[in-house]
């Protein structure tokens, strides 16, 4: 079919109203109706895809929300780390703060203790200073006139007697002006009340030999024995007197020369402390079993 025979017959076909397609004829009316529905198929095509590129634009949207709000919860994540450490370390403090004020409240109540303490052990020492220098006033006149001596040896007051002048050389009976002495120091003695004496009998290096003082120690003990019964028959309650003998252990001064040896030769008459003022004494007792 050559060109104007198609030309022709395709105006025939439009006459009688006619659409030809490759698949067949059909009518104006069904050809309008088809391109109507392709249209709509095609806008319908068109929105499905505009809501899908919406769709996707959202997603991405979405997924970057996601992103940024995963990366504010690890953030937030490591504050509250960062912040829970600070917790730790803020309440470790405090417990260290607790302690230290348990601490210092305990501290503070040892040091009161103490202050307490050392003001009674304060009063106790002013009270025997007090109780020594009236002692020496009782014994001002014996002491002026050099027949007595007061010292503190180890803490206690000593009253110091020569034995030159108590005894003979070489005995322990009491001379006639050695015992008027002990019998007056007896009676001051007797005076104080609440206190025991120890007297203790020393002598010089040089030793004695005899049959009746083998040794130092005997003489030593023997003058202390007469002392004590001495002042036992002045007065002096028993139960508040002892005796006791060191020789020549325990010199007063060298016993180099004849004025050391004759100071060593002595009757020390020693104020028994009190140690019940001690602290710990009270449990020391409980512990032992009280006073015998």
């Amino acid at each position: 079919m050559n060109h104007r025979t198609f030309t022709l017959a395709r105006a025939t076909l439009v006459v009688l109203g006619l659409v030809c397609v490759s698949s067949g004829c059909i009518t104006k009316k069904e050809h309008a109706a088809l391109q109507s529905e392709l249209d709509k198929t095609r806008a319908a095509l068109t929105g499905s895809e505009k809501q899908a590129a919406d769709l996707q634009t959202a997603l991405t949207e979405t997924e970057a929300e996601v992103d940024r709000l995963g990366g504010e919860i690890t953030n937030l994540k490591e504050e509250l780390a960062i912040a829970q450490s600070r917790a730790d370390d803020a309440e470790a403090e405090l417990a260290g703060v607790l302690k230290d004020k348990s601490k210092l409240a305990a501290s503070v109540e040892d040091m009161q203790n103490a202050l307490a303490e050392l003001k009674r052990q304060q009063a106790l020492t002013d009270a025997r200073a007090a109780e020594y220098r009236a002692v020496l006033a009782k014994f001002k006149q014996l002491i002026d006139s050099g027949k007595l001596k007061a010292k503190v040896v180890d803490g206690r007051l000593v009253l110091e007697l020569q034995t030159d002048i108590l005894f003979p050389s070489g005995s322990a009976k009491l001379s006639k002006d050695g015992l008027a002495t002990i019998q007056e120091v007896a009676k001051l003695l007797a005076e104080i009340p609440d206190r025991k004496y120890q007297v203790e009998g020393h002598t010089d290096n040089v030793p004695i030999k005899t049959a009746q003082y083998p040794s130092n120690w005997e003489l030593a003990s023997e003058r202390s024995i007469h002392v004590v019964k001495a002042m036992v028959d002045a007065g002096m309650p028993g139960a508040r007197v002892s005796g006791a003998a060191f020789a020549d252990t325990r010199p007063a001064v060298s016993n180099a020369t004849p004025e050391g040896q004759a100071q060593n030769r002595r009757i020390e008459i020693a104020i028994v402390p009190d140690l019940s003022s001690l602290p710990g004494a009270a449990e020391l007792e409980k512990m032992f079993g009280g006073k015998s």
